[in-house]
């Protein structure tokens, strides 16, 4: 059997963070905890993951992450300001390098014209260096394959954060 996209990206994570000594935090929203889940399922992975917010709601995000009341009024739940401020909470409520945070719509509802279904927001943050930001509009998948799909755009992210690199959209 071969691994998945999901399993050699976790692996990889692992296997990096654990040569440069790195820590590993998620905050997600859409994905309701599968970026960790992902990352755990890897024997060996408490080795570089300290923990995962799961902040399915907006006083989740503020209580957990210290999202700002006033950009998730501005902005909404679903915008590059509330991934940055996500990410940037979860690296100042843990002992993690590195923090990905994902909100989106995954549907089947609850997605308008300006944010339809399958918009995700992604942000990567890591103590010391500048934050990187993806917009991805995964278009007419289900609920399952847009929050498969940003599973894996996160890992990517976060194995891009622990190699020094930067993606931007």
């Amino acid at each position: 059997m071969t691994a998945t996209a999901r399993e050699r990206l976790a692996a990889r994570l692992l296997e990096l963070c654990r040569a440069e000594g790195l820590m590993v935090a998620t905050a997600e929203s859409c994905t309701g905890g599968l970026v960790a889940a992902a990352i755990t399922d890897i024997a060996g992975s408490s080795e570089i993951f300290d923990r995962g917010f799961v902040t399915y709601s907006n006083a989740a995000k503020m209580q957990m992450l210290g999202v700002a009341a006033a950009t998730l009024e501005a902005h909404g739940a679903v915008s590059r300001e509330t991934a940055l401020e996500m990410a940037q909470g979860a690296l100042a409520h843990s002992r993690a390098d590195i923090a990905v945070s994902i909100t989106g719509v995954a549907g089947p509802g609850g997605g308008g014209a300006e944010k339809p279904v399958g918009l995700v927001h992604f942000c990567c943050a890591r103590r010391g260096a500048a934050s990187a930001h993806v917009e991805r509009r995964f278009g007419p998948l289900s609920r399952g394959e847009i929050r498969a799909a940003s599973v894996v755009q996160a890992l990517e992210m976060l194995l891009a954060a622990a190699e020094g690199r930067r993606r931007e959209s």
